[in-house]
């Protein structure tokens, strides 16, 4: 039997609304946010989900325990931590403006936002530009990022067989995910606040089953 998991984008922050930079830096849900991680937790609500895992940063674990809490038919109280599931790490970058950042990176070859990078050069690619660009070493390249998310899925892929999981993460995150095992996205299309994204793992094979979507198809 197959593992059912819906991935999460965490609600709106404030570095979110200022278009800055956050990866393992944090700010918290705007109200905006707090709306987002309610309105996930009422379309979940129609799911009876087994688990409850977030990142370990405060705006996931802010985002899953206001979604279990807009859930009426989930017995769970408090979410899994998993650090493996945070977003992606961009080093000395962290907190910087996105546009300009975009400007630095990608503008000799014509892109002028994250999303234009993303879609140029695709996520393993800009992550290792990114990394190669922080003077302090500090920033994922893709097989540190990769490394870290397949121990994530290690831990999912060990839970019972026809479990249902929900999984709080990050943008970027899950943009990388669903574009690794899913050759019909457009890896320019950035997952919104509170979108949800479904993944099914079936012995080794992992199939997107939908993506960045704000109600749950039928």
């Amino acid at each position: 039997m197959a593992i059912q998991v819906y991935f999460v984008r965490h609600g709106q922050t404030y570095l979110n609304r200022y278009n800055r930079m956050q990866g393992w830096s944090d700010a918290p849900l705007t109200e905006k946010g707090k709306a987002d991680a309610k309105r996930a937790g009422k379309l979940l609500s129609k799911v009876d989900f087994d688990y409850l895992f977030s990142s370990d940063l405060p705006r996931t674990l802010a985002t899953a325990r206001l979604l279990l809490a807009a859930d009426e038919n989930t017995d769970i109280t408090e979410p899994i931590p998993e650090p493996a599931f945070r977003e992606e790490f961009f080093g000395s970058f962290e907190g910087q403006n996105g546009a300009e950042f975009a400007d630095f990176l990608g503008g000799a070859e014509g892109y002028h936002s994250f999303a234009a990078m993303v879609g140029g050069w695709g996520p393993d690619k800009l992550k290792d530009k990114i990394a190669a660009a922080d003077q302090y070493g500090d920033a994922e390249d893709h097989v540190q990022f990769w490394d870290r998310i397949n121990k994530g899925f290690d831990r999912l892929r060990a839970l019972p067989d026809g479990s249902t999981v929900v999984v709080v993460s990050h943008g970027a995150t899950i943009r990388s995910i669903a574009a690794h095992y899913s050759t019909e996205l457009d890896p320019g299309e950035s997952p919104r606040n509170g979108s949800i994204t479904k993944l099914t793992l079936d012995g080794d094979s992992t199939h997107v089953d939908f993506y960045n979507k704000l109600e749950i198809p039928e």
